[in-house]
Parts: C-alpha cells; sequence; structure tokens
C-alpha cells in the first residue's frame, strides 16, 4: 500500500497532480485545498495517500496533511458519501470548519459541497456527531461549547451571546468559536453583553 508520495510536481489536472517520484509518475485525485497548496510544477512535494483498491481500478487520493486524509476516511465512512463527495466537502470546508460543522449540527454548512444534498449533510453531521479526529485542526474548548449548542444544552447567556453574533452576520462557527474563547478566559457566568462585546473584539481581532 503506499502511504506517501515524496517526488516532483511533473503536472496539474483540474481534480489531480501528478507527481514524479524517480521517474515513475503517480496520479493522485485532491481536493482543491490540497491543489492550491502545493508548489508549482517542477518543485518537490511531499502528498499524503490513501489508496483504494478495487477489482476494476486502483486509485491514489492525495492530502496536503495528516487531518485532511483522516478527515477523509471518516466522510467515506458515512453512507452516501464516496470519495468525490468526501473530496468536494474537503473543497469547501477546512479540517477546522467541519469539525465546527459536526459540532455544531449545521448541516446547512455541509451542504454547501457539491453534491451534497440536505439529507446527505443531514446523516454526515448525525454520524459523525462525537468522530471528530484529535488533529482536525479545531481547539477542544471550543469543540465543546459548540457541541453543547448543537444539543441544546449550552447556557443561556453563551447560547444568547451566540445568537446574537450570527444576527450581525458572523457564521455559526465563527460566532461560536469567539465566545468559545472569551468563556475560557472571563468564566461561562460572564453575562450576555459582556459576552457579545468581548466576542466582537475577539472577532475584530
Amino acid at each position: 500500500m503506499i502511504g506517501r508520495l515524496k517526488g516532483l510536481i511533473e503536472a496539474y489536472g483540474d481534480d489531480h497532480v501528478l507527481i514524479d517520484v524517480q521517474g515513475v509518475c503517480y496520479e493522485a485525485f485532491c481536493s482543491s485545498r490540497t491543489l492550491q497548496s502545493l508548489p508549482r510544477v517542477g518543485e518537490a512535494a511531499v502528498v499524503h495517500i490513501e489508496m483504494i483498491v478495487r477489482e476494476d481500478m486502483i486509485r491514489l487520493y492525495g492530502f496536503a496533511s495528516e487531518g485532511e486524509k483522516a478527515w477523509f476516511g471518516i466522510l467515506t465512512s458515512v453512507q452516501g458519501v464516496g470519495a468525490r463527495v468526501a473530496l468536494a466537502i474537503l473543497s469547501t470546508l477546512s479540517s477546522s470548519e467541519l469539525s465546527s460543522a459536526i459540532a455544531l449540527q449545521d448541516k446547512a454548512m455541509v451542504g454547501r459541497a457539491n453534491g451534497v444534498g440536505p439529507k446527505l449533510a443531514q446523516r454526515i453531521v448525525s454520524e459523525l456527531k462525537g468522530k471528530v479526529p484529535e488533529l482536525a485542526g479545531a481547539d477542544a474548548g471550543v469543540l465543546g461549547l459548540q457541541s453543547a449548542l448543537g444539543e441544546g444544552s449550552a447556557s443561556g447567556n453563551v447560547a444568547d451571546a451566540v445568537s446574537a453574533l450570527t444576527n450581525l452576520g458572523y457564521s455559526s462557527a465563527q460566532a461560536s468559536s469567539a465566545v468559545a474563547r472569551v468563556v475560557a478566559k472571563e468564566g461561562d457566568e460572564t453575562p450576555t453583553e459582556k459576552l457579545i462585546r468581548l466576542g466582537l473584539k475577539e472577532l475584530s481581532s
């Protein structure tokens, strides 16, 4: 099995990269985020690989980080999510944004990806609840608060502050992340008005 490729970028396609490893060119399908993060043609690169073997094909999927590779495996464990849909989700959301969407049970955020309808988005956030990988790139404290919000068990002042910030145009992930950082510094009994004021400060910094 191939777990990683280290070589020179030979060429790019719309959804894949060709990597020359000592004269052998490997084709790896990637998310747009990974493709954008890789170096120019002719330069050295390291790509983490998920190799899928079937009766009629062998295909390589490439990732810029171990975190993205871990998410690919988790996403494809959900019924109805194949490799193409998983790459579409990883092209639309960063690892931390995906962690937040699942913690918040925010199916609309996941549904922004091409090929993900409302029913599939709901299945993804439901089935992956509590399965966020440790290397997903999100702070544990933030995820804890977002999980409480998603379950409807967050304290009233915190929920009201997040609601106020989302009403001002911030996404639920941005608002909950900002309020979580404030709560970590000020405590969870901080009045709603102060949470909003300090949350706005966090968002503007």
